[in-house]
């Protein structure tokens, strides 16, 4: 965690394996001039191109592939800082959110590795960048090798000690598990019969 009054940055790896994941979104162009809008300011909005663009760049003078936006991780990503705005906290795991691990499975999202950096304070989207860069743990996140996808989502929450709360989901989108192959609806078995202490049998086997 930043030490700064106002300032404050958490990070969480987590590799977890859940549904089915969606298609990256096409690149467009961003706008310098976007990665110093204050995100305090009402109606403000967050060029999350602009992030894709500044993470890439950071692992490509790595020696790493860029990332490209992911509709379903904007999504989580958004639900993450929005919980953390309406609770005024700065948390991997908000009563209103809950751990990483069930918002993966929650959503739906098909992965071979999850990463997730939260922030708070950073008033701008360069401030926060700046912040996750500077912070070894943040940074390892964003240099994840098998990281491909990526969302990201500042949140405001005025009058509040941080006023606003950011959140970037890393992901790699190869699960290695075998997709489930649906299968037939099992026979109809024989009524069941009573079994000892009121339990009832089906197919031989007590329930």
């Amino acid at each position: 965690m930043i030490a700064k009054v106002v300032r404050a940055t958490a990070v969480l790896c987590l590799f977890a394996l859940a549904g089915c994941s969606s298609a990256p979104t096409a690149p467009a162009p961003s706008s310098g001039a976007s990665l110093y809008q204050s995100q305090t300011a009402p109606g403000a909005t967050l060029d999350r191109q602009a992030a894709a663009d500044m993470v890439s760049e950071l692992r490509r003078g790595r020696g790493l592939g860029p990332v490209a936006l992911d509709p379903a991780l904007n999504r989580m990503a958004e639900e993450q800082a929005q919980a953390m705005a309406r609770s005024d906290k700065l948390s991997h795991s908000t009563s209103a959110g809950g751990p990483l691990k069930q918002r993966i499975a929650r959503s739906g999202y098909r992965n071979g590795g999850m990463w997730e950096n939260i922030g708070a304070g950073h008033d701008t989207l360069a401030d926060a960048f700046t912040g996750w860069r500077s912070s070894p743990p943040h940074l390892k996140n964003m240099l994840q090798p098998n990281a491909q996808r990526m969302g990201i989502a500042a949140a405001r929450a005025p009058g509040s000690r941080f006023e606003v709360f950011w959140a970037l989901v890393l992901a790699d989108p190869n699960d290695p598990r075998p997709r489930e192959v649906a299968q037939a609806p099992a026979a109809q078995s024989a009524p069941s019969s009573p079994l000892p202490g009121g339990l009832m049998a089906g197919n031989g086997e007590p329930r």
